[in-house]
């Protein structure tokens, strides 16, 4: 007898949480947070095993209602894609500068509860089992590399020196001593099996870098580009599209030069004659856009991300109590510059949290050019999207609601919240306006550098750049640093980061191009009845999906 949908997703959810400590930790799924994940060629087999299953099983069941086959169809072709990419041998090899298992396995850290002395014996129970987390890793990358797959040397000379800040250089140095010399109300013999873990784990870290450098580093390919057939599956991964690349990239041109003449206008605006980075230079040096010292940051943040949530609730968006609670955060050091949010738990004991990575030295910020930031990590971007669909215990299954996020669907919401706050009159300043464009060029840039990049396509002509020269790494700097309004660090960052995880930059102007192209297909669709607001709710609970998968389920709800 088949199972039913919903059942089969659960139970998936379930099994991969037990096999995957990290990412429940991460998704917000509870009774896992004392153990690492296994990223040993055995625990990477197991975790497929899991998928296999349930996506056989998923295949032969049939969908009794709406709710059920819209179900199937988000989770077919997301596990379908994560086989996928298990039987290429992609995890295994996973080695890059911002999401690959060295990095989760200290982020995971940042999300975990330490609030009580309970609270930290878990966490001493889970920081005990760095050693042998990072042993598994370093397994893979060994099996992986005997195979012919190891990340490009930019990757690995990057990982090394990540794990190296987060080892630190010295005794009482490193992350994880600071993590826990935070520890309040905990002593005697529990402190002590903390600062013990500590230390261990950052062993561990200075380890991994060692090896590296000594194992990995002379045989890792000086070459960064991926190619086209990697790169259509990780494209496929992270937008859930199959996407036209040829089509796409000429798009990102086009979209580029109509974002750069729009922030032409608004420049002409704020310094009459200014060229754009002489207009940002002016948003710079207004007293009314600085902030000074990372607390002050922190507080302006929290207080942004407040007022949206409060002037939003009902009038614009239909927001949960439960969502109204929405953390910001200050990350460590050590990772690339950035922000990022993590969901809330399935209870809503933790809330949601977005985190703003910066150089640990920086202390001067300008609001203006962070408060789409704001919005598009906070609400209406991926608070409003991810907890709203965590909030939809009623309707959607439990992966749906905590593992079905896809990069295109979510990053793509985010940046189109962006723009659709200046829809809804809170980007009337012109300085907070030309912040948001810059963001919206940035990722219209990042479509057009990511896949050059990593194909070598020719830059076309009349686009006043390089034109005729195929694309390397430099020039995608280059484009940056001269045609963007991102420092020099944040571009380098950004470089190491494409190239590092291939299709994944894309995404978002792609997605935010597919969620307009959505909106105008249902206002077509009910004529003078649409109601944005409605189109909104919506889609947010339908949850997490894959961005042709999302259009068919939105196409047949009405």
């Amino acid at each position: 007898m088949a199972q039913r949908v919903n059942e089969i997703a659960d139970r998936f959810v379930e099994e991969y949480a037990a096999a995957d400590p990290v990412t429940a930790t991460m998704f917000g799924i509870a009774g896992h947070d004392d153990r690492l994940t296994d990223y040993s060629p055995a625990g990477h087999e197991a975790r497929a095993q899991i998928a296999r299953k349930a996506l056989r099983a998923m295949l032969d069941a049939q969908p009794v209602d709406n709710g059920e086959r819209s179900a199937k169809a988000v989770f077919t072709e997301r596990v379908g894609l994560e086989v996928q990419i298990h039987d290429a041998g992609l995890p295994l090899a996973s080695l890059n500068v911002i999401e690959s298992p060295v990095q989760n396995i200290r982020m995971v850290f940042d999300v975990m509860p330490a609030q009580t002395a309970a609270d930290w014996a878990v966490i001493a129970q889970r920081l005990a089992g760095v050693p042998e987390a990072l042993a598994g890793v370093r397994a893979s990358l060994l099996v992986a590399a005997e195979r012919g797959q190891i990340s490009a040397l930019r990757q690995v000379i990057k990982v090394a020196e990540q794990a190296d800040a987060w080892a630190g250089p010295g005794t009482d140095t490193g992350f994880f001593t600071k993590f826990v010399a935070a520890a309040d109300g905990v002593d005697g013999a529990p402190l002590a099996q903390l600062r013990q873990g500590a230390h261990a784990a950052e062993r561990a870290y200075a380890a991994l870098a060692e090896f590296l450098r000594a194992e990995l580093m002379p045989d890792a390919p000086a070459k960064d580009a991926v190619g086209e057939q990697t790169y259509r599956l990780w494209s496929r991964y992270f937008t859930g599209a199959d996407l036209d690349l040829r089509e796409a990239y000429d798009w990102g041109w086009t979209e580029f030069a109509r974002l750069e003449a729009e922030m032409v206008a608004v420049a002409a605006r704020i310094a009459p004659g200014a060229s754009l980075t002489e207009a940002a230079a002016v948003l710079d040096a207004d007293p009314r856009y600085r902030l000074h010292g990372q607390a002050e940051l922190r507080a302006w943040l929290q207080q942004v991300s407040d007022e949206a949530l409060e002037s939003l609730r009902d009038k614009h968006f239909e927001i949960p109590d439960e969502l109204m609670e929405l953390e910001c955060a200050i990350a460590p050091p050590g990772g690339v510059v950035g922000a990022y949010y993590i969901g809330p738990t399935a209870d809503f004991s933790r809330p949601g949290r977005m985190t703003w990575s910066v150089e640990p030295d920086k202390e001067e910020f300008a609001t203006w050019r962070e408060v789409s930031t704001v919005y598009h990590e906070g609400v209406p971007g991926h608070h409003l999207q991810i907890a709203t669909a965590v909030h939809e215990a009623d309707s959607l299954n439990t992966y749906q609601r905590l593992m079905s996020f896809t990069s295109g669907h979510g990053e793509g919401w985010a940046l189109y919240a962006e723009r659709l706050m200046q829809e809804l009159g809170y980007l009337d300043d012109d300085g907070d306006l030309f912040g948001m464009l810059s963001q919206q060029l940035f990722r219209a840039a990042r479509v057009v550098v990511d896949i050059g990049m990593h194909l070598e396509w020719e830059i076309p002509a009349g686009t006043d750049f390089h034109e005729g020269e195929r694309w390397t790494p430099d020039l995608g700097l280059e484009f940056l640093l001269t045609r963007t309004l991102e420092d020099e660090a944040t571009a380098r960052d950004e470089i190491d980061r494409y190239l590092g995880w291939p299709g994944q930059a894309p995404a978002y102007k792609i997605g935010e191009r597919l969620w307009l192209t959505a909106r105008e297909e249902a206002r077509a669709r009910a004529g003078a009845s649409f109601d944005v607001k409605d189109f909104h709710t919506r889609a947010l609970r339908l949850g997490g999906m894959g961005l042709d998968t999302m259009r068919e389920q939105l196409a047949a709800m009405e």
